[in-house]
């Protein structure tokens, strides 16, 4: 079994601020789909065999926040972990966590998985256990060289793991340590306006095909009367 920790902030306007910038969602629109993405992620944990960990940043009502994000996505909340992030950067806050799991818990294996990667799937997660299985990295590659999972059986050095292009750097940790690295699909993750953009128009691909989406996240997309532009190749997002 894989202990599989979701790095996330409280759900408060302000979270996804790119976002926010760079698309017409407001603020507050933004903290509704960012809430909906994470319930999306702990579903897909919950559904696997894996064990799940929500690992926050926050004050003393940040947990309170995101055990109601777990109880309403989760057919048994109580079976959630929650744990206090520790360190000051991603790369650090992902690093403490892994290596705790792995040396100070003994767990077989460990990942940290990004809460705005709203298409990973309970087949995503399965598919990294069984690589976890003979290679000691998994890396699941996210648009524009970032990294929404990485999962491990030994820790690697953490210290700026995550430094762009994350994808290389996470498996050159790997490399560095003598493990063998493994990878999982590209997934979208929603960061900013034209992550939205793809996000939405792979989400209303899938559903015109009777595929799986992410529910809370295209409920909550459905409701906000949003329409994909292209500009040549590039895509974007209006009302």
């Amino acid at each position: 079994m894989t202990t599989v920790a979701v790095l996330c902030d409280p759900p408060r306007e302000g979270v996804l601020s790119t976002l926010a910038d760079t698309s017409p969602l407001t603020p507050a629109e933004c903290t509704d789909l960012y809430t909906a993405m994470l319930g999306d992620v702990c579903r897909s944990v919950e559904t696997s065999g894996g064990e799940l960990l929500v690992n926050y940043r926050g004050d003393d009502e940040a947990q309170a926040e995101l055990r109601g994000v777990v109880r309403d996505a989760l057919s048994d909340p109580d079976e959630a972990r929650f744990e206090v992030q520790v360190g000051e950067t991603f790369a650090g806050r992902a690093g403490n966590t892994a290596t705790h799991l792995l040396d100070g818990e003994e767990v077989i294996s460990a990942a940290v998985v990004e809460p705005t990667a709203a298409f990973l799937g309970r087949s995503h997660i399965d598919n990294a256990a069984m690589k976890l299985r003979s290679s000691e990295v998994v890396v699941g590659p996210a648009t524009r060289g970032r990294v929404y999972y990485a999962g491990f059986t030994d820790p690697i050095d953490f210290d700026g793991a995550y430094t762009p292009p994350a994808v290389e750097t996470v498996t050159d940790r790997g490399l560095d340590a003598d493990h063998d690295v493994d990878f999982l699909p590209v997934l979208p993750v929603v960061e900013e306006g034209r992550d939205l953009a793809e996000a939405l128009s792979l989400i209303r691909a899938r559903q015109r095909a009777g595929r799986i989406v992410p529910e809370r996240t295209t409920d909550v997309l459905d409701d906000l009367g949003l329409t994909v532009l292209a500009d040549g190749s590039d895509l974007s997002v209006a009302r």
